[in-house]
Parts: C-alpha cells; structure tokens; sequence
C-alpha cells in the first residue's frame, strides 16, 4: 500500500487529535494538591549554595523551616553539576546535622567545631580559645613571619618580598573576594598566591 503525504498528514493529524480528545476527556487526580504532612519538605524556604568540598563549584539548594536546617540536594538549575552531587557533596547535610541511630531523629551533630581550638606546644589535647584570642595570635604570628623572612633588596634590586608565607584563596570565594584577598597578600609581600577554584 502506496501512502501520500497528504494521507500520512491527515492520519497523524487524526492520531492526535484523537489522542487530545482522550486526554482531556478523562479526570485525574491532583496529587500537588494532596500534600502528605509527613513529607520533610513541607513548609521549608529553598535557599541556593554552593558546595564547599572542591574548586568544581557545584551548586545545591538548601531546604530550612524555622531557621533550621532540614535537607542539602544539588541544584538542577545549575549550569555545573544540574542537580547532581558527588559522594561528599550529598553528604554536605552531615556539617551541621546528623541523624541519630537510635531514635532516628535529625540532632545537631555533635562532632561539629564552633568555636576555635588551640593545641599548646607539648599538649595533647585541644584547647576552646576564644575569636579574639584567635585572632590576635593569628595576626601576631603573620607580624613575626613577616619581619623574619622579609626581603628588601636581593642582589643589588629592591625585591620587597616575604618568601616565609604563601596565600591559597578557597573554593567558596567569589572574584571580588579575591581580589580583596590578593590585595591584602600582596601589601605583605607575599608573591607565593594561589586559588582552590580553578574553574
């Protein structure tokens, strides 16, 4: 059987219009509309992310319901990863909660640190200092690093450089951030800069 295209064109206009018809003819359900309360998801505000293990720069949306966390799923509106997470990715949720084996309710996870910690030389355990504290013996140490390993003139040309730290920016800062970073490193004199983020 010989078929035209004007009897192939009217066939499958006809399939789907029958097809159409059908469709609209028969009632479902709408299942959008019946939301389970047990769903984990109900009533939570989305909010995007990015993750924070690798320099890839995977997107994630980050699910929260009276200011606390309740789920980490990637992004599938994001250019990078559209929706997909590695291993350590998915595994983002367990920074800050965990669930308990016994009751099986989402805790705080208690392993998380949230504050600074010092381990004193010669002492085995570690010490909760205070953000001051911290801060100040960070700045005191790059104030001594700097004055020993700075370098004025080498070989006879002015070098202003500090060869005894390094500056490696992470996977999470954004251009602008970087650029204030690199500035900052480079009034200290350190020529030793890199970034996690090599996308």
């Amino acid at each position: 059987m010989q078929t035209t295209r004007r009897g192939f064109l009217k066939a499958t206009g006809l399939a789907f219009a029958t097809s159409l018809a059908y469709g609209l003819t028969n009632q479902s359900e709408a299942f959008a509309l019946d939301a389970d309360p047990e769903w984990k998801l109900v009533n939570t505000e989305e909010y995007t992310s990015i993750c924070c293990y690798c320099s890839g720069g995977c997107g994630s949306l980050c699910s929260a319901r009276d200011g606390e966390l309740i789920s980490v799923e990637g992004d599938p509106d994001h250019p990078i990863n559209q929706g997909g997470l590695c291993a350590k990715g998915a595994s983002m949720f367990q920074l800050r909660n965990v669930v308990d084996e016994k009751t099986r309710k989402v805790i705080p996870n208690p392993n998380r640190v949230t504050r600074p910690r010092v381990r004193k030389p010669g002492a085995s355990a570690w010490e909760e200092i205070s953000w001051d504290e911290a801060i100040a013996s960070i700045a005191r140490r790059v104030k001594d690093t700097r004055d020993t390993t700075f370098v004025e003139m080498d070989q006879g040309v002015i070098a202003n450089r500090c060869d005894g730290m390094a500056s490696l920016g992470g996977s999470q800062q954004h251009s602008e951030e970087e650029y204030g970073i690199v500035k900052i490193m480079r009034t200290l004199g350190i020529v030793a800069l890199d970034n996690q983020a090599r996308v």
